[in-house]
């Protein structure tokens, strides 16, 4: 029986000037930012705020100067995410790229290619979409079936991925094939590969899908014969799903998988004080914020010392997805139509029907379970 860890570590001694900043930068920034903007936080897409922060250093923080980045720790970017959340900044346009996109690159991708993306990630130049799920592929996505055919000089892809997040905004995506057929059926996580993907490519079209609050945040790309060329594998032929996986553990254990919803208790926190029996609730809030914060840093350093947490990260995105989907509700029993402020109730009504997807993207609840149940011994 395996057992999950989570060791205890804080922001760096210097955090407090970090965050100083920070907040100077946001205020300055966020003062046109309505309600709606806060509401969908991460998933939020501006260039023009992504470059602000590129400016800044603020992304690819932890990357080697050599491509643009800081060489500062995970610690420090723990410190910006933090905070962008906070008052749900719109930082999607490079929010994929400084995760998981580009440090995959980093770790596999060729020095070619590390040349050419990351200085422009780090600038907020470029933006990235995640190309894993497919229609008849989420839940168990080693079924996918979108394939790359090897052909003179690169690859054809034939197929279709599903709720690929701002792709229609974005300039390139990672994409997970089939490279080579199965052995058998037991064995689909063989033959998988990862390719760099221009959304700008012949023969892809990008069909937005309108979300529950009207929004055009989901897309579904088809590729029709659209050529790669062989510089653009990532990492080796064949090992494609080792890679992704991996990729997941900077996806799933962010702050952002607990922290989606803190803009509406940030927001509320002034009209909740004048409500004594609010006290109990808010305080509880905050007590579960504050030990998933303490899980979400421990899975930060092990990233920081090159471990892949997979499981461990599994967990915070489930107790966290379940915290931050629960918040609106919670702080709608609370809030008084006569004394809570309209802008407080329109991210609360924007957040309720945004926090239905809180607990697909990045893989489903029944999945992350079925993870942590394995390192338990419990299946």
């Amino acid at each position: 029986m395996g057992a999950l860890r989570f060791e205890l570590r804080d922001t760096p001694p210097d955090a407090p000037a970090l965050r100083a900043e920070l907040r100077a930068f946001l205020a300055e920034q966020g003062r046109n930012w309505s309600p709606t903007v806060r509401a969908y936080s991460w998933m939020g897409f501006d260039r023009d705020f992504s470059r602000e922060v590129g400016k800044r250093g603020w992304i690819g923080m932890t990357w080697p100067r050599a491509y643009g980045g800081g060489e500062r720790t995970a610690m420090d970017r723990y410190v910006v995410l933090e905070e962008m959340l906070a008052v749900g900044a719109p930082v999607g346009a490079h929010w994929i790229g400084d995760r998981q996109s580009g440090p995959l690159i980093l770790r596999l991708g060729t020095e070619e290619q590390r040349r050419e993306f990351l200085p422009r990630i780090v600038s907020g130049e470029l933006a990235f979409a995640i190309g894993l799920s497919e229609p008849d592929s989420g839940s168990d996505l080693a079924s996918l079936r979108t394939r790359a055919t090897k052909v003179e000089g690169g690859w054809r892809i034939e197929g279709r991925k599903v709720w690929t997040t701002n792709a229609h905004r974005c300039d390139f995506m990672i994409a997970l094939l089939r490279t080579s057929p199965a052995p058998d059926p037991r064995a689909k996580h063989q033959g998988l590969s990862q390719f760099l993907v221009d959304l700008r490519s012949s023969g892809l079209s990008i069909r937005p899908i309108l979300d529950l609050a009207g929004e055009e945040g989901f897309n579904e790309i088809t590729f029709d014969n659209v050529f790669v060329p062989d510089s653009l594998l990532v990492g080796k032929e064949g090992n494609g799903w080792e890679q992704a996986t991996a990729e997941l553990a900077f996806e799933r254990a962010g702050p952002e998988r607990y922290l989606s919803s803190l803009p509406l208790l940030t927001a509320a926190l002034d009209d909740l004080r004048a409500e004594p029996a609010a006290a109990e609730t808010v305080g509880r809030l905050l007590a579960r914020a504050g030990t998933l914060r303490q899980m979400s840093l421990s899975v930060a350093g092990m990233l920081q010392e090159g471990k892949t947490p997979a499981r461990e990260a599994a967990l915070v995105k489930d107790v966290g997805n379940d915290y931050e989907q629960a918040l609106p509700e919670t702080l709608r029993t609370l809030f008084d139509a006569a004394r809570t402020p309209a802008e407080v109730w329109e991210m609360q009504r924007m957040m309720t029907m945004v926090a239905r997807s809180y607990s697909l993207r990045g893989g489903t609840r029944e999945i992350l379970r079925g993870i942590i149940a394995r390192q338990l011994g419990l299946r």
